[in-house]
């Protein structure tokens, strides 16, 4: 059995599953103002969760990635619990359907108008869709 002294607990769950939940050596994840990494001790905190890439380092069978869509990260000095609204595998990616809501998400940026809120929604569908073609194209 692996020694499990200074790694993190993370757990990574959606409403519809549990994709993660093992020791690891650090985490990288997107919070909603840009990435952060954690690490074994690291201080307490609450994060809102961007669009983009969790990475899971020294994860069993080496490195794990999952991309995942807003929700809220809790940081403790030794677990971080990622409840996500949505999250994939890289190869779970449907890349016509990603770019379908590309298309989308630029069209209701064009026709905003003076909607702030319209624009807000339409940077969010556009920010969901290009972190998932990024993943995407990073697992070939």
């Amino acid at each position: 059995m692996a020694d499990t002294t200074n790694q993190l607990r993370v757990r990574l769950v959606t409403p519809e599953r549990t994709l993660f939940e093992h020791p690891v050596d650090a985490v990288e994840l997107p919070a909603k103002n840009g990435y952060m990494e954690v690490l074994y001790g690291h201080a307490p905190l609450m994060a809102e969760l961007g669009a983009g890439d969790v990475t899971l380092h020294g994860a069993p069978g080496g490195d794990q990635r999952y991309n995942v869509s807003w929700g809220f990260v809790e940081v403790l000095p030794d677990r971080v619990t990622i409840l996500a609204n949505d999250a994939l595998k890289p190869e779970e990616i449907d890349v016509p359907r990603a770019q379908q809501q590309l298309d989308r998400g630029q069209k209701e940026w064009k026709e905003a108008g003076d909607s702030e809120e319209a624009y807000t929604e339409a940077l969010r569908v556009i920010a969901e869709a290009e972190a998932k073609l990024a993943t995407a194209a990073e697992k070939h």
